[in-house]
């Protein structure tokens, strides 16, 4: 483990939320109140108000700006980013220990919504990537047709595709066969 688990959660529901982005020639990912109802579950994010439409709107925005994130080139660049993310937002860092995980850092506060929650969370996160010169972990997906995002937390630094049964194996299988190609030629 690289980071805490509480990092490392948070960071994994970040890609979740820049990954409901509609990509090229597909649809949103995050259309309603019950997608956002679901990224919700699938992500076990606690002390989550009741959401509205309100809700799923400011969401969408901060998926936008943490895809920004991702994208950026530079260093100077993410650092602003972030701090524009988390500086929009009101922080309460306190420790908890809910759902039978150890003891860690919250940075939402209690009531918080969903978009000033993931802010929080999620934007402290990365800040802490940034923070351990691990900027470098942060990429897009290396397929040439994907625009999904990942976090390598892999020792070696080696992950490139954002899923490797799909993107992965595609571009392995393109590769075996460009080589059968070349091997008949």
């Amino acid at each position: 483990m690289i980071f805490t688990h509480d990092i490392e959660h948070a960071l994994g529901a970040a890609v979740d939320l820049i990954n409901t982005g509609p990509a090229a020639g597909e649809a949103e990912h995050l259309p309603d109140l019950a997608a956002l109802r679901d990224y919700v579950g699938r992500n076990l994010i606690s002390d989550v108000p009741e959401l509205t439409s309100a809700d799923l709107t400011a969401v969408r925005r901060l998926r936008a700006a943490f895809h920004e994130v991702f994208a950026a080139d530079e260093l100077t660049a993410t650092v602003s980013l972030i701090n524009r993310v988390v500086g929009a937002t009101r922080t309460t860092p306190h420790l908890t220990d809910h759902d039978g995980h150890d003891w860690h850092i919250h940075f939402f506060g209690p009531g918080a919504r969903i978009a000033e929650h993931l802010a929080a969370e999620c934007g402290m996160a990365i800040a802490f990537v940034v923070s351990a010169g691990e900027l470098d972990r942060l990429r897009t997906c290396e397929a040439p047709d994907c625009s999904r995002v990942l976090v390598d937390l892999s020792r070696n630094r080696c992950r490139r595709y954002c899923d490797s049964r799909t993107c992965g194996n595609r571009m392995h299988v393109a590769a075996y066969r460009a080589r059968q190609r070349e091997a008949l030629t």
